[in-house]
């Protein structure tokens, strides 16, 4: 008769043998964790170059690189609504190699936009931390006969459906739908991919008003190349003391701001979502980044996954308050 194997019941046996099997278990995701990152990460951004979001993305990546000695890719994926760069986003290999870089147009304001989006914006994505907020700055074209939000208002109301408003995101889309609402004007709004083309037509007058984000409008301000009538902030920016808020211009209440935040493509390790939100919180605190922050007006603003978590959940819900407020529709 052949001896049976022997099974291990020990008390004092027992609970090395689980021990032993936990750390097998973790072992995987320990070395993932150790090795991470060994090869270029990429950033997508669903806006295009030039973009607040795209000056962002570069100005992490460096200090990422600077940092970590991780090569950083920006593959700007503008278009569609930001749909484009959400989706490829949302499809990456969760690996940890790919980020997605982007703002509350596509987390938290587009579902009160548009009646189905190609992507969700919690299932698809795992929060990694939020990276800045900022405002907006109103600009006009030199050529319009304007000098204060009074005026345009007033010429707006004596033109109606003659100007015309640019937005290459939701956020500068709701600004300027929310400034009609507010105001009682009637002016058209014509959308583009991003904000930087958007400016170049305002330039060029083939528009006449933006309320754009600081990075993309407060260059050409100084530059003389526009001309600036309100932010949208509630108190003056310290880049442009002498602007009054859009409030503080006659508008009564009207405030508008956008935020940054970095996510994974759903089913990113843990350990590496852990890994990720570290680096790029750093990344954004660094004297890197800095001067991308003090040049645009933007706050800098990181948190870990789960407070971004929240933030980004609670956001959805302002941003349907003031969609609603605005009176847009769904398209």
């Amino acid at each position: 008769m052949t001896p049976s194997t022997p099974h291990f019941t020990s008390p004092r046996i027992r609970p090395l043998v689980l021990a032993a099997a936990a750390l097998c278990a973790l072992a995987p995701g320990l070395a993932r964790a150790q090795g991470f990152p060994d090869k270029p990460i990429t950033f997508i951004v669903p806006f295009a170059a030039g973009s607040a979001t795209d000056q962002l993305a570069r100005a992490i990546g460096q200090a990422v690189t600077n940092d970590s000695k991780v090569s950083v890719v920006v593959d700007n994926k503008p278009g569609a609504n930001s749909f484009i760069g959400a989706q490829a986003a949302a499809k990456a290999r969760p690996d940890g190699y790919t980020v997605f870089i982007t703002t509350n147009t596509t987390q938290s304001a587009n579902e009160h936009l548009f009646k189905k989006l190609p992507y969700d914006p919690v299932k698809d994505f795992v929060p990694l931390t939020a990276l800045g907020r900022g405002g907006q700055i109103m600009v006009v074209n030199p050529a319009l006969p304007v000098s204060s939000v009074a005026d345009f208002i007033k010429l707006a109301k004596s033109r109606p459906g003659k100007l015309s408003f640019g937005s290459g995101s939701s956020s500068s889309r709701v600004a300027g739908e929310q400034f009609k609402q507010m105001t009682g004007t009637y002016i058209l709004n014509i959308p583009y991919k991003s904000n930087p083309p958007a400016v170049t037509d305002l330039l060029g007058g083939q528009i006449d008003m933006m309320i754009t984000d600081m990075a993309t409008g407060l260059p050409q301000v100084k530059a003389g190349k526009l001309k600036a009538l309100g932010v949208s902030t509630r108190q003056r920016s310290p880049l442009a003391p002498d602007v009054p808020t859009i409030a503080e211009a006659g508008v009564k209440g009207y405030e508008m701001t956008y935020w940054f935040a970095a996510y994974a493509p759903a089913g990113t390790p843990a350990d590496v979502v852990a890994k990720l939100a570290d680096m790029l919180a750093r990344a954004a605190r660094s004297s890197s980044a800095a001067p991308f922050y003090q040049s645009s007006g933007t706050e800098i603003f990181t948190s870990n996954p789960e407070e971004l978590r929240k933030f980004q959940a609670d956001e959805t819900l302002k941003w349907g308050k003031i969609i609603k407020a605005a009176g847009i529709e769904p398209e």
